[in-house]
């Protein structure tokens, strides 16, 4: 069994890397997103619900976090200089840069929204995993990356956002907080 559940939003983004002058310029994208999730539950279904799990458990925070997060966000890769023009001129919009390891490719999104929501369903215990998502960048182009595919995004498997079932698009506020902590047991062991 599959179930499908998808979301639009709007994104701007851009690549350094891929060689193109257009793509290294700030540009958007509305984008649809379309998460397939594939039933893993030992058990059949119920002769009375004949549900596996309730679709509000399973799409609740994934559509959350599209909402509030993914959409109207500004994709930068980690190592993009306009993170530390942020930083340092606008570190009110922090919270609006979602950030990949590498170029925030469309390949890369995926895995990343594919990642997200695996922990989002397993927050919930849910008998669901996520199959594949499909990205829609444009009426021409579309990326679709299953969990196999992730093997492709070597960066992917180190703890980052992407690993945690909140609504974070970045780990600057967790920087931050290290960096604090860093901070104050160096002015502890100096006093």
């Amino acid at each position: 069994m599959e179930l499908n559940f998808t979301r639009r939003f709007s994104m701007a983004h851009r690549l350094l890397q891929s060689g193109s002058e257009k793509c290294e310029v700030p540009h958007g994208h509305n984008e649809l997103v379309t998460a397939r999730l594939a039933y893993i539950g030992a058990q059949p279904l119920s002769p009375e619900s004949n549900i596996a799990a309730d679709f509000t458990d399973l799409k609740t925070d994934w559509h959350r976090w599209i909402d509030k997060s993914v959409d109207h966000a500004f994709q930068l890769g980690l190592d993009d200089p306009l993170i530390g023009y942020f930083k340092i001129h606008e570190p009110q919009h922090l919270s609006r840069i979602l950030v990949t390891p590498g170029d925030p490719s469309t390949e890369c999104l995926a895995a990343l929204l594919l990642c997200k929501y695996q922990c989002f369903l397993a927050a919930v215990d849910a008998p669901f995993e996520v199959s594949s998502i499909e990205l829609v960048e444009t009426p021409t182009n579309t990326v679709e990356i299953n969990k196999t595919d992730l093997a492709l995004f070597p960066a992917l498997s180190s703890d980052g956002w992407w690993r945690r079932p909140d609504m974070s698009i970045n780990d600057f506020e967790l920087e931050n907080n290290q960096a604090a902590s860093r901070s104050e047991k160096a002015s502890l062991t100096s006093a």
